[in-house]
C-alpha cells in the first residue's frame, strides 16, 4: 500500500535558523504588499450575498488539498482526504486535473516537494512547492490555485529562489503554474524571467517588517 502524506499548512510552519532563532516566513513578508484585487473580489462577493471569509477559507482548503494531491502524485504516495468537505474535494480535483493536463506536455523529474528552508543571513524562511528538473532544467516550480497570476507572486518566487541558492541548489529557471479550481479555468504557466527586481522588492519589504517589529507596530 502506498504511504499516506499528512495534511500540512504553510501558514503555520515555524522557521528557525541553525542556532534556534525563530525567523519570519516569506508569505508574512509578501503579505505587506497591497492587494487591490482582493478588495474588489470581497466587494463582489458581498454584493452577491456571500461571506467572503467563509468562501476564502473553503478556497484555501481546496488549494491545500490540490498541493497535497500534486505532491502525492510526484512522490508516488496517497492523500488522506477524509477531513475535507465535498466542495473542497471538488475544487481540488479540478486543480489536480489541470495539473495533469499541463504535465502531459512536460518532462518533470521531482527532486523534492514542500521543503522548508531558512536563509541564515537574511533571516527569513519559506517552503518551496517543488524543486525539479523540468524539461532538463533545474527549476523552482510554484503552484497557485485560482483565476489569475498576480505580480506579488513573483516577489514570493524570488524569495524562494534565493533560499534555494543560499542552500546550494542550482536554479536555472523559475515558473508559476496556476491550476484553476473551476473546471473551466484550466492552467497557466508563466515565468518572470529575471527575478532581480522582485528580489529587491522582497528585501525592502523584509526591512520594513523588521523596522515595524522594532517599533512594536501592531
Amino acid at each position: 500500500m502506498k504511504d499516506r502524506i499528512k495534511k500540512y499548512s504553510k501558514a503555520h510552519t515555524i522557521y528557525k535558523t541553525s542556532d534556534g532563532t525563530r525567523v519570519v516566513g516569506t508569505t508574512t513578508i509578501t503579505g505587506l504588499l497591497a492587494k487591490p484585487h482582493l478588495v474588489a473580489w470581497a466587494n463582489r462577493l458581498g454584493l452577491e450575498g456571500i461571506d467572503s471569509t467563509k468562501y476564502r477559507d473553503s478556497s484555501a482548503e481546496a488549494g491545500t488539498l490540490a498541493h497535497e494531491l500534486i505532491q502525492a502524485h510526484l512522490q508516488g504516495t496517497e492523500v488522506d482526504m477524509t477531513d475535507y468537505s465535498p466542495l473542497s474535494l471538488e475544487l481540488a480535483e479540478n486543480s489536480f486535473l489541470s495539473y495533469l493536463e499541463w504535465e502531459k506536455h512536460h518532462n518533470v523529474k521531482m527532486i523534492f516537494c514542500e521543503k522548508p528552508l531558512v536563509h541564515e543571513t537574511m533571516k527569513y524562511g519559506g517552503t518551496v512547492d517543488c524543486y525539479c528538473e523540468l524539461d532538463g532544467l533545474k527549476t523552482l516550480l510554484d503552484f497557485k490555485s485560482g483565476k489569475a497570476i498576480y505580480d506579488e507572486y513573483f516577489v514570493q518566487l524570488a524569495a524562494y529562489k534565493e533560499l534555494l541558492i543560499h542552500k546550494g541548489y542550482e536554479v536555472e529557471q523559475v515558473r508559476i503554474l496556476r491550476i484553476g479550481r473551476d473546471e473551466t479555468e484550466g492552467f497557466e504557466d508563466r515565468s518572470p524571467g529575471k527575478t532581480d527586481k522582485y528580489w529587491e522588492i522582497f528585501k525592502d519589504l523584509l526591512h520594513i517588517y523588521k523596522l515595524k517589529k522594532e517599533l512594536k507596530w501592531t
